[in-house]
């Protein structure tokens, strides 16, 4: 998961800065921005937990259906 994360990383802090920043600019409330950074924090690792996960089981797929059947 760490490697995935790793490899987005600069994007997507990217992404997350600009996007916060544009939250701030039309709220004006510091509060409702961090809730916002936060948030997308969260949203990154849960997403690169969600790609390695399914990098594996297109690495393994004979293994996923094992289990299944």
């Amino acid at each position: 998961m760490w490697e995935q994360y790793r490899r987005t990383f600069r994007s997507m802090q990217a992404l997350i800065v600009v996007v916060t920043l544009v939250v701030m600019s039309w709220s004006r409330s510091w509060t409702y921005a961090a809730a916002f950074f936060a948030t997308m924090q969260v949203g990154a690792l849960l997403g690169a937990m969600w790609g390695n996960q399914i990098k594996q089981r297109i690495r393994r797929p004979d293994e996923l259906s094992a289990r299944r059947g």
